[in-house]
């Protein structure tokens, strides 16, 4: 299965610039890979860093987590709506193994451990041409909007 940025867009509420997942190459039962093209025009690339443009870490576990939770929409058959919001309730274990400049593809590879009262956990990883750039493991929860 494949999801272009149209259907991303049903699944996830986020938009430019923060919209951090471009396409799905693969949906199975617990896992997913997805990409991300890093641009040169990427908006926090002016500050981070000016004269040597890296992408922010948490940015890229952040884009793991959007991976994730198409992944698990998909699997539930879920499309969220204004009522409703996918929320990280915890992250452990992350490493930041290399950095990710303009001109990169990401690919996400994230893996569902366990689902439990609508609390998910995952294992994720991040890379860039085979090398490992960020793997963390993380928790997620649908909860409903205040």
């Amino acid at each position: 299965m494949v999801m272009d940025i149209n259907e991303i867009r049903r699944y996830l509420p986020h938009r430019y610039p923060f919209l951090l997942v471009d396409r799905v190459l693969e949906i199975q039962e617990n896992r997913i890979l997805a990409i991300k093209n890093v641009t040169a025009n990427e908006p926090f690339f002016t500050g981070h860093f000016p004269h040597n443009p890296v992408m922010p870490g948490v940015l890229i576990v952040e884009a793991i987590a959007q991976a994730a939770a198409l992944l698990s929409c998909k699997n539930a058959d879920f499309v969220p709506n204004e009522e409703t919001v996918f929320l990280f309730a915890g992250i452990d274990k992350v490493r930041f193994k290399r950095q990710v400049v303009p001109g990169d593809q990401l690919l996400f590879d994230a893996s569902m451990l366990q689902s439990k009262r609508g609390i998910y956990k995952y294992r994720g990883l991040a890379t860039v041409d085979g090398e490992l750039a960020v793997e963390a493991e993380f928790m997620c929860v649908f909860r409903a909007k205040p």
